[in-house]
């Protein structure tokens, strides 16, 4: 529910602040460095570790297969633009049922980040900072890209977040280690999917030349994070 709340910050910043796009995109750019990080050394390489080749490789394809198949009917619906910061994703008023689209997009955003910070309870051991400093470093932009209307929605939205999690961690202690690695490998799919989808268009659209750069420092940062926390 903290890293679900980040929506609900980042939509009280883009009400009260103008923001500049640049700086957004910096968030963004050094967001998806951490939550690549993540995914290869957090979810991939425990999946791999508990289920083998063929329970990662399979989750980790089904996982992008789902999110892409989700994300072509949202786009389609209205929510193509949801974590852009300008003026690209259309209003309810421009485009009626792009608000129901927008959340529908963020929970499909949010849920396979949600369920991977609750499957990282099973070891005995703590939540992954790693896993929760990066889903949260992705809410924030598109909290920023919502209008004041979302903020209900968006309260919602951390609140299933939180839900997800718990269902993670209680639903999944019952099942095999293979099982636990499908999904993990799953979420892990389905985060890089909506990472290339989402924000690394919108970081490279406003800072170019720079956001490899950024993008490299945030995946470091985690990466070091990670290997100090082990």
């Amino acid at each position: 529910m903290v890293a679900g709340g980040a929506l609900l910050v980042g939509a009280a910043i883009g009400y009260f602040f103008r923001m500049p796009q640049r700086l957004i995109a910096v968030v963004m750019a050094f967001g998806s460095g951490v939550l690549i990080s993540a995914l290869a050394f957090e979810l991939m390489d425990e999946a791999y570790r508990q289920g083998g080749p063929d329970a990662s490789a399979l989750g980790f394809l089904g996982g992008a297969l789902l999110y892409t198949g989700a994300n072509v009917v949202l786009a389609q619906q209205g929510a193509k633009h949801r974590k852009r910061s300008g003026e690209q994703q259309p209003s309810e008023a421009q485009s009626g049922g792009s608000g129901l689209a927008i959340a529908l997009g963020a929970l499909l955003d949010g849920v396979p980040e949600s369920i991977v910070v609750g499957v990282s309870l099973l070891g005995g051991g703590g939540v992954s900072f790693v896993a929760v400093a990066a889903v949260l470093l992705s809410n924030i932009p598109e909290g920023l890209s919502s209008a004041a209307y979302i903020f209900g929605v968006w309260g919602s939205i951390a609140l299933l977040s939180g839900v997800a999690a718990l269902l993670g961690y209680a639903v999944f202690g019952g099942f095999s280690v293979d099982v636990v690695a499908a999904v993990t490998a799953v979420a892990a799919g389905a985060i890089l999917a909506m990472l290339v989808d989402t924000m690394i268009p919108e970081a490279f659209e406003q800072v170019r030349d720079y956001a490899g750069l950024i993008t490299v420092v945030g995946f470091l940062v985690a990466f070091m994070l990670s290997k100090l926390a082990a």
